[in-house]
C-alpha cells in the first residue's frame, strides 16, 4: 500500500489530486488506468482552499453573458 496526503484543486468542473511522481513511479500507475483511493477523513473546509466569491448574476449567467457579447480578434 502506498500512502500520501495531497490538497484536492479545482480542474474545470471537477476536483483533482495531484499524484507525486515517486507514488506514480512506485504504485505503476498510468494514465487511462483504474486506481483506487481510500478517503481516510473529510475535515477540510473548502472555502478556506478555494475562498469564496459572492457575485450578483450565477456563474452561468457570465458565460452567457461573455458569449453573446465575444468578438473575434482582428
Amino acid at each position: 500500500m502506498l500512502e500520501f496526503k495531497a490538497i484536492p484543486r479545482k480542474w474545470g468542473n471537477s476536483i483533482g489530486i495531484t499524484f507525486p511522481n515517486e507514488i506514480v513511479e512506485n504504485g505503476k500507475i498510468k494514465t487511462k488506468k483504474e486506481v483506487r483511493i481510500l478517503i481516510i477523513e473529510k475535515n477540510v473546509n473548502q472555502k478556506t482552499i478555494f475562498g469564496s466569491l459572492k457575485l450578483k448574476e450565477s456563474t452561468q449567467e457570465i458565460k452567457d453573458d461573455m458569449r453573446n457579447n465575444w468578438e473575434p480578434a482582428h
